[in-house]
């Protein structure tokens, strides 16, 4: 049985992590500004970087969401 993940934005993926935006980037290999970006909205990451993403957040990718709202 696989569990079930909600959707959650990148923001709320971090902080169920337990991360500070500084840590997060370093373990992830971006910068700051980056995973703000991200996290805003602002820009959206590329296909390959999901990967990263869900071993760093221990989360599936597919159901984290970039910006601020679930549209």
């Amino acid at each position: 049985m696989t569990a079930e993940y909600p959707r959650i934005s990148l923001r709320a993926a971090r902080v169920n992590a337990k991360l500070g935006q500084k840590e997060a980037a370093k373990k992830l290999g971006i910068s700051l500004s980056t995973l703000q970006n991200y996290e805003s909205g602002k820009t959206s990451p590329d296909v390959h970087f999901l990967e990263t993403l869900e071993k760093v957040y221990s989360f599936p990718a597919h159901n984290i969401f970039f910006g601020t709202t679930d549209t």
